[in-house]
């Protein structure tokens, strides 16, 4: 049979982000298929530090060269090593984090764009990755025989932006992991607990601290509230990003320093409790390729503001709020509709439980696997 490839050094080098898409999709492929011969590629990683395999038809391929080294040979020197160097024959290779390296001729090709947040929201983006992506991004789409979309706003993108043929795109949602559902009051008092919350009622907003998040419009959406009277909190958990000192600026500018909490990048055991135990989800992104948080909270029961642009109106369906993220009173409006109207928030919390049901890691599995058979 023929050999697959597929880069997992993003699930081995990311917490988050693309990093957990990539480890849930390759598990959820373990599980529905145990013949295709797989290679998992990981740059930057010796054997020994290689997690169990996920399946009996999958096998660990590694470098010690670090992804910037890769990067570097492959993208800035154009030395044409191929992947399959590393991987051995393959009839198949899947780069699964924007950026195709240099294949053996006749080795079928796929890129995935999880989005093009660094084209259309350019000024969140640190520079220096912007001018790499800049460069290198077109240049794989190019190359691909075949080229994944997280969201169909992402298709939508590659089409108007680099003049991708539709055809050429296929779009390929994530899911929700089943341990995603709403937690013991005693699983989110310890939650609490460890992240040292004590029991102040809170509105959570997952991912990096960086601008794209919009959390400085948040912060002052926050001020708002309190200001009105209500005594609400904001948790904010992600790791350090890049771009931040306007963030921590608005915290001081608007005298909130005692009610925002950055926890850091949090256990994925722990998110169900930190989703359920929230008043309220606020994800008021200026983009998203797909924005999975959404999906998880409403799987653990709780009423989600987001945005009205990029994917998260494809993702949340009729099952959130949505508000323009540009408009700190749109978004404080939202919130204080979500924390005061007990009824709305149910409706939600009921339209949001429907909602994630329609994203499964199961689904996409197999939807992956019939893309791979299509082409090999």
């Amino acid at each position: 049979m023929t050999n697959i490839g597929i880069d997992y050094t993003p699930a081995y080098e990311q917490g988050a982000g693309i990093g957990r898409y990539v480890r849930e999709m390759v598990a959820a492929l373990a599980d529905c298929d145990d013949t295709t011969p797989y290679r998992l590629f990981v740059a930057g990683a010796t054997s020994a530090g290689l997690p169990p395999s996920p399946g009996k038809n999958f096998h660990w391929r590694s470098t010690r060269l670090s992804p910037r080294w890769l990067a570097r040979l492959w993208h800035r020197m154009h030395v044409p090593v191929p992947v399959e160097f590393f991987t051995g024959p393959l009839g198949l290779y899947h780069a699964t984090d924007f950026v195709l390296p240099p294949t053996r001729p006749g080795t079928r090709t796929i890129v995935q764009v999880h989005d093009l947040s660094f084209v259309r929201v350019a000024e969140a983006a640190a520079p220096n990755l912007k001018r790499y992506l800049d460069r290198v991004v077109p240049a794989s789409v190019n190359r691909a025989d075949h080229v994944l979309a997280d969201s169909q706003a992402t298709k939508d993108d590659l089409i108007e932006l680099y003049n991708v043929p539709s055809d050429k795109v296929t779009v390929l949602y994530g899911g929700v992991d089943d341990h995603f559902h709403p937690a013991s009051v005693e699983n989110q008092q310890a939650v609490r607990n460890r992240y040292k919350l004590g029991n102040v009622p809170y509105i959570l907003s997952v991912g990096t601290v960086q601008p794209r998040k919009n959390y400085g419009r948040l912060i002052q959406a926050l001020a708002n509230l309190r200001q009105s009277g209500h005594d609400i909190h904001l948790v904010i958990a992600g790791g350090r990003g890049w771009l931040e000192d306007p963030i921590y600026a608005m915290i001081a500018e608007t005298g909130m320093e005692a009610y925002v909490h950055f926890i850091g990048f949090v256990d994925e055991a722990d998110l169900p409790a930190l989703y359920s135990g929230a008043a309220c989800f606020a994800f008021p992104s200026l983009y998203e390729g797909f924005g999975l948080p959404v999906l998880e909270s409403m799987a653990c029961g709780t009423p989600v503001v987001t945005s009205n642009i990029s994917s998260l109106p494809e993702v949340a369906g009729n099952a959130a709020l949505m508000v323009d993220p540009l408009d700190v009173d749109a978004i404080t409006d939202a919130l204080e509709r979500v924390i005061a109207d007990s009824q709305l928030a149910a409706t939600l919390v009921q339209r949001g439980n429907e909602q994630a049901t329609h994203f499964t890691w199961q689904s996409a599995a197999e939807n992956l696997r019939q893309i791979y058979s299509q082409m090999i």
